[in-house]
């Protein structure tokens, strides 16, 4: 499972030796402030995803502030929801449930790290929960205890999404991990945990006493993905 925080022992497991590329000595000697930030094994993890691993991580060293594009529906999907609408599926995800994969925002929104095939099941269980909810006939309260859950974009195969850059500091604007890639398997969540946090959510929202937030308060100038193609 991935860590808010970027862990330095992933960094020393000789993963530069594999790939050959300096990428991994530059994660090793980041200094100072740093935001949940790419480990070496993170780094690999991502580069898997891309058809050419070794072209990506090269590129990475040449501009490792940079953000990449990679493809999803190999490695991962992702799920593209509002950034405040995110946040609070996170801290149910962590409070109440498995925890996440990767995490990021950018411009507003925020991206969760799905397993693959997740693009093609979460909409059509999302639209099931919406019609059990509100077609189930037994009045009309049951509307009321729930609130709307935001357009969802999911990207899966034939998508490709934006990712924040490996190295970046709190002060930087632009695309940013919340939840950085840690590990070269990260525990990523499927169709149902991620409707569970939805459902929970949405059922929350319209609560008198909202849950106390493990989030600072949200930062306006930095958010999620800039997606090349969207479902």
């Amino acid at each position: 499972m991935s860590a808010w925080l970027k862990d330095e022992t992933t960094l020393r497991t000789g993963a530069a030796q594999h790939h050959g590329v300096d990428i991994f000595a530059l994660l090793r000697d980041q200094s100072g402030p740093q935001a949940a930030q790419v480990t070496a094994a993170g780094a690999a993890w991502l580069a898997g995803a891309a058809p050419y691993p070794r072209s990506t991580l090269a590129h990475w060293e040449e501009r490792p502030k940079a953000p990449g594009v990679l493809p999803c529906g190999s490695a991962f999907d992702v799920v593209n929801v509002p950034a405040l609408f995110g946040r609070r599926m996170l801290e149910q995800l962590w409070a109440e449930g498995p925890g996440s994969g990767p995490v990021a925002t950018h411009r507003g929104r925020m991206l969760l790290f799905a397993a693959p095939g997740t693009a093609q099941r979460l909409p059509s269980l999302l639209a099931w929960e919406e019609w059990g909810t509100s077609g189930s006939g037994g009045g009309g309260d049951s509307g009321k205890q729930r609130g709307a859950v935001p357009p969802v974009l999911c990207h899966g195969t034939g998508d490709a999404v934006t990712v924040p850059p490996l190295t970046c500091v709190p002060s930087e604007s632009g695309p940013r991990w919340v939840v950085a890639p840690d590990t070269r398997s990260p525990w990523l969540p499927g169709p149902d945990v991620l409707l569970w946090a939805c459902v929970r959510v949405s059922r929350s929202s319209s609560s008198p006493g909202a849950a106390h937030t493990i989030f600072p308060r949200a930062d306006q100038g930095a958010n999620v993905y800039d997606v090349t193609r969207r479902r």
